[in-house]
């Protein structure tokens, strides 16, 4: 069955002296302020587009990576997976760099590197994302 999850934002002003509001609707988390400092230079307490991709595409290629050893007979223990997006102004996201180590008993780190690689290809965030560079680096801990 398919979901579809829905978050707005309230934009109020110009790009350079604007500010806004992301509501995270179908959660009920809370809502954030945006604005386009906190995107080009210092987040300053509010948070950014590229940081909502991080936090989607982390989680997700957590999900698909915790999948995947499971499938495989090695499930982990832990995964701490982190994501971080460059944007740079006047060109968009330049890349996405991917790092995750994990604590998975029985498997090598070349097959947690194998694994790793496979969502990091799979996960549905990277498939959104495709159109962007996504490297990553995998080490068991």
């Amino acid at each position: 069955m398919a979901t579809t999850r829905t978050a707005s934002t309230a934009w109020e002003g110009g790009l350079l002296d604007g500010k806004g509001l992301v509501t995270f609707a179908s959660s009920g988390i809370g809502e954030y302020p945006v604005s386009w400092p906190s995107r080009a230079e210092q987040a300053n307490g509010k948070t950014s587009p590229e940081e909502l991709i991080a936090g989607a595409h982390s989680a997700c290629f957590s999900m698909a990576l915790s999948h995947g050893l499971t499938g495989a007979g090695t499930p982990p223990t832990k995964l701490e997976t982190r994501a971080d997006v460059t944007f740079q102004p006047g060109e968009g996201i330049t890349g996405i760099h991917l790092t995750v180590t994990g604590d998975v008993p029985g498997l090598d780190e070349a097959g947690f590197v194998k694994a790793a690689e496979d969502a990091k290809a799979n996960c549905p965030v990277s498939k959104a994302l495709a159109g962007t560079t996504i490297t990553l680096t995998a080490k068991l801990a």
